[in-house]
């Protein structure tokens, strides 16, 4: 916005002040001036003094605006410095993502020497490492160049790296032979390098999910992990350790203090070990005794403005008091010694930092409250205009009011689109505008220009008889650096289940014997060659050994979470139990899908009413979203959108996690319908819900000629009575309500558009209700549980399904701490949110004794905290109501049970603490969490366990894995993997759910999957499966693939190939991942294809005994076949052929012939003669009908 900016320039008041920053008068303060103007200021003056700017602000919600309003006007990207969180206690295990974006920020001010930056106080007066280690410790790759691998390995352990197996977050490293992948903070994705000898020969980023390379590049810089680094260089851990030993000394005199001085100096001894010892922050100054700020970090001639320095001096003052408070804890807790307790500066010596740089504190108001003494005081009248939200006509009556006024108007628009129908609408009330959208020109007075572009409010600066109208938000990024494109998702993964996570001990089901147990993999000798095989204990002392590459026929056992698999019963590897129990299984599975098929096809036949394609205004309307689609979103609104415009009946299901944007897809629909001048309308569960949708829906069609109406419990006779009429007589477009909608009196004049929220959570007779309503009606399900894409792929044709994975972006990662509960720490968490103006959930999951932990909250709290209570056997009325008034904030803290899962969006709720963390699965965590953090403010979860409990093996299992997915981010795949168990759960209902249970998830898919296809009359595939054992050297070497997890899961894809494509996609991916493949592997990949190819001959074992060649048949070969090939050339004394009701074919091996080569010879020949056979009988055929 140069022609903005330019103008500013003009006014006497900056040019007095610019004058007075390059001379003497450096500190100054500027009143008059709102928010968006002190952005506007700021730009104006670092560009007229050619000076970086740093903009210092009060929190991080007034940092986000001032980075949007300096990137609009300034057209950089500006570096956010984000405050961290201390750790100081040893036991918990915490997330990083806080901590990681701050390292990425210093960085980029020590390196790139930035033009804009924008930070809390709390972020500058906290201590740092200093920008020398940062330089250190941070080294770019080049590919090129020549490293040593191991010296590489050892910088980035120094640099606070942990070695991981498989790279999954930030922080993380893995060397296999010589690939090296590291995750560096910063960047989105992690990078692959590549060794050859010592050269790095190439490198690129990977995909975390899949690992697979997705973009190659020539250079990477890697930042240290962690800002506490005692090992990165040779002195420091000792100097570290011997100030350590120090401390402890000086407390060998005090009483009370003999616990503190063991740890001390047991720290000490692990710094001496090379150990860092846990809770780092303990020790940040005995590491860097020198300390640092983010002030060292700043360029010498940097000019620092600070949005009000009331607001900031507050903010500052509360932080370092925080510090303070949480420093004594820690000494009071025996943690810490008091010697290393200076974790910030104080307000004074903050000040004295900000003394050394130019400072313009601006303000609203005259006041004497300043940071630093200023020696230049201005004023600049200016007005703060409130965005027009969209609202062209709002904005075309101020532009007529200005004009009159004599002053020159700027419109910002969204987009190019809007621009030009402002232009339009301006045009026809003989307004002349000009469009200018590069931004570069201002408007002269009497004039109108319009640009692209977006402020947080618009001004009026009296001055310059300048108004600036802004719509508040783009609809469009205006500068490429903003949004990346997303990586294409990888769905080669998706068709084979993929588990990682198989450990010995858990259930596993093989196709032919049932459940057993995983007892671990061996490599057995076998004819002198050596191969894998898993083996499987069965119940009484049977087990089972099957070869690794027949592992696809045995899938990890998944029913309903660990609790059932422990009481699952093992199958018999003799009897028919097994077999009954897939009957049973199959036969429902098979009720299923005909009951489905019969709806679909009734459905299909009803007329609807197809809708027309989109118009300018749906384009308008969807343009006018605050936020980025991500991809599925955009994917879900075209189906709906095609299904629309369809003449049957739309029926979709639109499944997502919570928050990933589920509300804006289906008022895009309601938008669609509505322009039709047809009716729409959201039946909810909860009189809360409906509040929440109705505000939502008004938000985003407050720019349009659009009525919404609500139908609950809040609303009046005389309300409900009017809207009813209004509704009957077509004056209501969009109406929302709770299971009032379904009453008899509701009556539309034309409903076109049905939108059902969180389907699973209505009745049977409410749903039948509905079916008869919505015959000719398009109706749109939303559903908060993610559904398997699995199912969804089993159940396509019947039930039209989209998905939302992906997280919206911007969501901002929350602080998680896994610790030991202590109500002293907790008290504190509480106290933190409450100070801030924020609510507290507090998560209790059992209803038994919930209100004695709410009293005791209320006695921690004292009086004036608001603690209520919420669980599911609370009557449905009551829970409403205390969920309103929680969403009303009338409720600081509600002690619940996981009700909260599936409940109402609540901005202010920025706490989460959950007591025995470790009786939840990592998918309720994960979508509990999901409920906080979903404002600009930071979210703190707190995961906590019982102090001193003995964890059962299973808890203690799943609380290793709830550290690490706090930390890493891994774990994620499983997270999703329980939550789809569930989601499917919902959307079979309970009888299929005890099916899927009895034969396992991945077997009952198999089963709907193939009465999905009978039912549709293409005919369930005939699986053979053929099991082939060679005595070839066929297995994954240790050497080659380390992790036994890793190689469990390779061995089940390659068991699981099918076309040379999928051999062809995997070989890459070993190359990738792993380095060039060996023989074994080669070998391995050679076997899984000929097992390919004999299935689609119809054989269904290849065995080799010594030097002769076993194959078994099923019924489906042709007889004729097999005697072809025994009268051929090549075979005519080699084959022995056992006919009978599965045949069978002896092939003896010539001295040196290649078992493998053998097989594949004679499978291939088979194939072809059943071809040719087959071919003959079609032509004979074709023959017989034309006689």
């Amino acid at each position: 916005m140069e022609g903005l900016i330019r103008q500013l320039l003009t006014m006497p008041q900056l040019r007095e002040l610019t004058a007075g920053i390059d001379g003497r008068e450096k500190h100054s303060m500027i009143t008059g001036l709102s928010p968006v103007q002190r952005a506007s200021v700021a730009a104006a003056v670092a560009e007229q003094t050619g000076r970086p700017l740093l903009m210092l602000c009060a929190d991080e919600q007034e940092c986000a605006r001032q980075t949007a309003d300096l990137r609009a006007l300034t057209g950089r990207e500006p570096v956010m410095l984000p405050a961290r969180e201390l750790q100081l206690r040893p036991a918990a295990a915490y997330s990083r993502q806080w901590e990681y974006r701050r390292l990425w920020a210093l960085y980029r001010l020590a390196q790139e020497k930035p033009r804009v930056m924008v930070a809390t106080a709390a972020a500058m007066a906290q201590l740092c490492l200093p920008p020398e280690v940062l330089r250190q410790t941070a080294f770019t790759l080049e590919v090129g160049q020549q490293y040593d691998v191991t010296a590489l390995t050892a910088r980035l352990i120094a640099a606070g790296y942990v070695r991981a197996q498989q790279v999954e977050g930030a922080g993380q490293f893995a060397l296999r032979g010589g690939i090296l992948d590291i995750f560096s903070p910063g960047p989105d994705r992690p990078v692959r390098c590549e060794f050859f000898d010592d050269e790095l020969d190439s490198m690129g980023d990977f995909d975390v999910t899949t690992q697979r390379r997705v973009e190659n590049r020539q250079r990477f810089t890697v930042l240290p992990a962690g800002e506490v680094l005692p090992f990165h260089d040779a002195d420091t851990a000792e100097n570290t350790a011997r100030r350590i030993d120090a401390a402890a000394k000086r407390l060998a005199r005090r009483e009370n203090a003999a616990a503190l001085r063991q740890r001390l100096e047991e720290d000490a001894q692990s710094l001496r070990q090379g150990v860092t010892p846990p809770g780092g922050d303990r020790y940040l100054t005995a590491v860097y005794p020198d300390a640092a700020t983010a002030f060292g970090y700043l360029p010498e001639d940097c000019l620092i403005c600070v949005s009000e320095a009331g607001r900031v001096q507050e903010a500052l003052k509360a932080f370092v008091w925080q510090v303070k408070q949480d420093v004594t804890a820690s000494m009071e807790a025996g943690l810490m010694a008091g010697a290393f307790g200076r974790l910030t500066l104080t307000e004074t010596e903050t000040a004295a930092e900000l003394e050394r740089f130019p400072v313009c504190q601006m303000e609203s108001l005259p006041t004497s409250r300043y940071l630093v003494a200023p020696k230049l005081l201005l004023d600049i009248p200016a007005k703060q205009l409130s965005s027009y939200g969209g609202s062209l006509e709002t904005a075309a009556t101020d532009i007529v009011h200005y004009l009159t006024a004599g002053y020159g108007v700027l419109v910002l628009c969204g987009g190019e689109v809007r621009a030009r129908n402002m232009q339009q609408l301006l045009r026809d009330r003989k307004i002349p505008a000009a469009l200018e959208l590069s931004g570069s020109a201002a408007p002269q007075r009497g004039q109108v220009c319009i640009t692209v572009g977006a402020l947080s409010a618009g001004s009026e600066w009296p001055a310059l008889k300048l108004a600036v109208l802004t719509e508040g938000q783009l609809t469009e990024r205006l500068s490429g650096s903003r949004k990346k494109p997303r990586p294409a998702k990888a769905d080669n993964r998706q068709k084979i289940q993929s588990y990682t996570d198989l450990a010995v001990g858990d259930l596993v089901v093989h196709v032919h014997h049932g459940i057993g147990r995983f007892a671990g993999m061996l490599r057995l000798p076998v004819d002198g060659v050596e191969k894998d095989y898993i083996k499987i204990n069965y119940a009484g002392s049977d087990c089972l050994y099957v070869p690794a590459t027949s592992l696809d026929l045995v899938s990890k056992y998944i029913g309903g979470g660990d609790e059932a698999a422990e009481k699952t019963k093992l199958n018999k590897l003799s009897g028919d139990q097994w077999a009954k129990t897939t009957r049973r299984a199959k036969a429902a599975a098979k009720d299923l899908a005909e009951g489905l098929i019969k709806l679909y096809a009734q459905r299909q036949r009803r007329p609807g009413f197809a809708f027309s394609p989109d118009s300018p205004w749906q384009q308008e309307f969807e343009e006018s979203f605050d936020y980025t689609e991500t991809d599925d979103q955009l994917a879900a609104i075209r189906d709906i959108k095609r299904d629309m415009e369809k003449p049957a009946p739309m029926d979709r299901l639109l499944c997502g996690d919570v928050g990933y944007g589920k509300t804006e897809v289906a008022l895009r629909a309601a938008m669609k319908c509505i322009l039709d001048g047809k009716q729409a309308a959201i039946l909810v569960p909860t009189t809360v819900l409906a509040q929440q949708h109705y505000a939502t829906a008004i938000a985003r069609f407050r720019a349009f000629p659009v009525t919404v109406e609500v139908l609950s419990r809040f609303r009046t006779p005389a309300q409900v009575k009017d809207v009813l009429e209004r509704v009957k007589e077509g004056r209501v477009d969009l109406l929302i309500g709770t299971h009032k909608l379904l009453a008899k009196n509701v009556e539309f004049k034309d409903l076109g558009l049905l939108i059902i929220d969180e389907e699973q959570r209505f009745g049977v007779t409410h749903k039948e209700k509905l079916r008869q309503r919505a015959e000719q009606v398009d109706t749109l399900t939303l559903s908060a549980t993610p559904i398997p894409r699995t199912l969804n792929m089993a159940l396509s044709g019947i039930r039209d399904m989209s998905t939302i994975e992906q997280p919206p972006q911007d969501r901002q990662p929350v602080q998680t701490y896994v610790l030991e509960h202590d109500w002293g720490i907790i008290a504190e968490a509480i106290r933190r949110e409450l100070d801030r103006g924020g609510q507290v959930y507090y998560l209790h999951n059992r209803v038994e004794n919930i209100d004695s932990t709410a009293s005791r909250l209320r006695q921690l709290l004292g009086d004036g905290v608001t603690v209520e209570t919420a669980h599911g056997k609370m009557a449905e009325g009551e829970l409403s109501r205390v969920m309103s008034r929680m969403a009303e904030g009338d409720i600081a803290v509600l002690v619940c049970t996981t009700i909260i899962e599936t409940g109402i969006d609540i901005p202010n709720v920025n706490t989460l603490i959950i007591e025995d963390a470790d009786r939840l699965g990592l998918s309720q965590l994960h979508q509990i969490r999901g409920r906080i953090g979903r404002s600009a403010r930071r979210a703190y979860a707190y995961l906590t366990y019982r102090t001193g409990k003995v964890l059962t093996e299973v808890a203690a299992k799943r609380l290793t894995a709830i550290r690490e997915y706090v930390e890493f981010g891994s774990g994620f795949k499983i997270a999703m993997r329980d939550l789809e168990i569930r989601g499917a759960g919902n959307l079979l209902g309970p009888e299929q759910s005890g099916y899927m249970m009895s034969v396992g998830y991945d077997m009952y898919l198999k089963l709907l999957n193939d009465a999905v296809l009978e039912q549709q009359g293409r005919g369930a595939e005939v699986r053979t499966e053929c099991s082939a054992d060679l005595t070839v050297p066929a297995y994954i070497p240790e050497s080659y693939v380390p992790s036994a997890e890793q190689r469990m899961d390779l061995y089940r894809r390659i068991a699981a190939l099918r076309t040379p494509a999928d051999e062809a996609d995997l070989m890459d991916e070993l190359l990738d991942r792993y380095g060039d493949v060996p023989g074994p592997v080669t070998a391995l990949l050679n076997v899984a294809m000929l097992r390919a190819a004999a299935m689609e001959t119809g054989i269904t074992d290849i065995t080799q005994k010594g030097r002769q060649l076993l194959f078994s048949f099923d019924t489906r070969i042709d007889p004729s076949a097999l005697l072809a090939v025994c009268t051929m050339a090549g075979y005519r004394s080699r084959l022995q052929l056992t006919a009978g009701t599965s045949p069978r074919l002896t092939l003896f091996l010539q001295p040196n012939e290649d078992a493998l080569d053998a097989a594949g010879g004679l499978v291939e020949q088979l194939r072809l003669q059943q071809n040719e056979i087959q071919g003959q009988q079609s032509r004979e055929g074709g023959n017989d009908h034309e006689e």
